[in-house]
């Protein structure tokens, strides 16, 4: 027999354990399974490390939160969801605080709060430079308060960790479960729910270069696309300013907050030469350093066709200045960050100009979903990076992505609970049926795929990444992205003839990697045919054959749908416009 629960909840970062959370708060008699590719702490949340933004002081106000939101997002956000997202983030992270999360604290025992790009005032909670660590190990303490008692029914949360999703099951237009894989066995089992949440975040491993861990490959996006579930804004791709070279391990924005200087080859402070401002001393909230992470990417793209960038063996650079902090500040905030640059560069910033280069770092675009989590497909629900509300439009800002899946995670998990409550059941032997034919099918995969004549899903894969890179990079244009969607096709092609070595079930990391592939290509040609059909420059979609952006056209989201034949269609919907008609995007003065 299937395993069955009221919910399931694909991913066990901060949105799927908020999620969790929320289920069992508003029903203890539900069931939640949590399905995660790996153990929760190991979640991609724990590498967060610069804040988490809300109102704090008496100086700001929800209103000016929620215009640094809109304005950053060169107004593609749906203005409706952040209302209410700045509003709950507040209570959110006061909430961790009561659960136990150990914020930075002023003097006096106030919450600590600092700058971050794009926004107009310090509203940037964190813990040190580890916030995400510290926000992950909250809620996971938090979720064991809830443990349930088994996976056949009952109640509260379980969790299977370390099981792979291949398939979300779909009778009668809505969804009604997963398949997963074991990881340790290859044992694979029909999960039966009343609905699912998807929190498995972004897909920056689509791209060479990123700040996202080797999880991040895109299967939650995959799974909703696979299954008939629309995803939206999928062209805007967001680059963070500095990674280290070598690695792509991220610097946060937290150093810039600081007072972090970026230089180039020169000693010059670049920023001042497009429109961020003018340098100071003293760090200026939306100016040079502290603006947006698309222009300070876009940026460097000028300098290094300028020729004022260094070369490295890792690609061109320019640097991050720290030393005029001092070492007792860069201990006391900055811990993580001198940790980082002495293990991966063997350089101390206190003394040591940081090496830094744009890299992919978060997905903008995700599943459609409403302002509760909803998406179009019954019975499926979506939070976090692998979402998009909208709250982000075409470039977030920094530290907005960590309350984002607290107020949204929250919200689809009292949606889901409220929607199992009322729905009535749905057949199970056609559910069941489908998870024999998904296990035939992995079955099938893995016999097809033991032949010596095919090549590496490794070289595929590391093409794929190297054409996302050359045609849908920071800036991209018809030709390029043309030319990778049809690399892209062909890449499908080769995929499907692939060799695999391991024909093992237990701990068959190959086959993982091939199912994961799967659906990095689809993710990825759903990304170069959004930013085709989107002909405008905004945020960080950046076509040089159009520079401009175009609200009497584009002010609208992209939502690109899987045709029955495999295809796919992109149409538009509009955005949600409240209080603030769209205007310039204005930093530095």
């Amino acid at each position: 027999m299937p395993a069955w629960h009221n919910v399931v909840i694909i991913g066990g970062g901060g949105a799927g354990l908020r999620a969790a959370i929320a289920v069992a708060e508003a029903n203890p008699k539900l069931t939640v399974a949590i399905v995660s590719k790996v153990y929760p702490m190991r979640s991609h949340t724990v590498s967060a490390e610069g804040g988490a933004a809300a109102v704090a002081g008496d100086d700001d106000t929800f209103d000016e939160h929620a215009y640094d939101t809109v304005s950053g997002s060169d107004w593609l956000c749906d203005q409706d969801a952040v209302e209410a997202f700045v509003v709950e983030a507040r209570k959110e992270l006061l909430r961790l605080e009561h659960w136990g999360c150990p914020w930075s604290r002023e003097q006096d025992g106030r919450i600590a709060v600092r700058a971050f790009g794009g926004m107009k005032k310090k509203r940037t909670w964190f813990a040190a430079d580890k916030t995400g660590f510290h926000l992950l190990h909250t809620l996971f303490q938090t979720a064991l308060s809830y443990t349930g008692s088994g996976r056949r029914g009952g109640s509260g949360i379980v969790r299977y960790d370390e099981w792979f999703v291949t398939k979300l099951l779909v009778h009668d237009g809505r969804v009604r479960g997963v398949v997963a894989v074991e990881l340790a066995t290859g044992r694979v089992e029909t999960i039966v729910a009343d609905a699912v949440i998807v929190c498995t975040g972004g897909c920056g491993r689509v791209f060479p270069f990123t700040t996202n861990a080797n999880i991040k490959t895109g299967d939650g996006m995959a799974l909703a696309y696979q299954a008939g579930a629309p995803l939206k804004d999928m062209e805007f791709v967001q680059y963070h300013p500095t990674g280290l070279p070598f690695t792509g391990i991220l610097i946060t924005e937290a150093a810039r907050a600081e007072g972090g200087r970026l230089l180039n080859k020169d000693g010059y402070r670049y920023l001042q030469d497009y429109d961020l401002g003018t340098p100071t001393d003293e760090p200026v909230l939306r100016s040079m350093e502290l603006g947006p992470r698309d222009r300070l990417s876009q940026a460097f793209v000028h300098e290094m066709a300028k020729g004022r960038t260094a070369e490295t063996e890792a690609g061109h650079v320019v640097h991050l200045d720290l030393r005029h902090l001092g070492e007792k500040l860069i201990d006391e905030r900055l811990p993580f960050v001198r940790e980082l640059c002495a293990s991966y560069q063997n350089i101390d910033p206190v003394h040591e100009l940081v090496p830094v280069r744009p890299v992919v770092h978060y997905m903008m675009g995700g599943i459609h979903t409403d302002i509760n989590g909803a998406t179009p497909l019954t019975g499926l629900y979506a939070a976090g990076e692998v979402a998009c509300v909208s709250i982000n439009g075409a470039n977030r800002l920094g530290s907005n992505s960590l309350p984002e899946l607290l107020v949204f995670g929250a919200r689809a998990g009292k949606a889901v609970a409220d929607f199992v409550a009322t729905v009535p059941g749905a057949a199970t032997a056609p559910v069941i049926a489908q998870g024999r034919d998904e296990e035939n099918r992995l079955r099938r995969e893995l016999s097809d795929h033991q032949h010596s004549d095919g090549e590496r899903i490794a070289d595929i894969r590391t093409e794929m990444q190297e054409t996302m890179e050359a045609g849908a990079g920071i800036y991209r244009d018809e030709a390029s992205l043309t030319k990778a969607l049809d690399e892209l096709a062909e890449l499908k092609t080769r995929f499907a003839r692939a060799s695999m070595d391991d024909a093992s079930r237990t701990f068959n990391t190959e086959l993982i990697a091939m199912l994961e592939l799967s659906g990095m290509l689809d993710v990825a040609s759903c990304i170069v045919a959004s930013g085709l059909r989107r002909k405008e420059s905004r945020g960080a979609h950046q076509r040089t054959d159009y520079p401009d952006r175009n609200d009497e056209r584009y002010l609208a989201h992209s939502v690109i749908r899987r045709k029955p034949d495999g295809d796919w269609r992109v149409e538009y919907l509009p955005v949600s416009i409240t209080r603030w008609p769209p205007g310039e995007r204005v930093y530095g003065r």
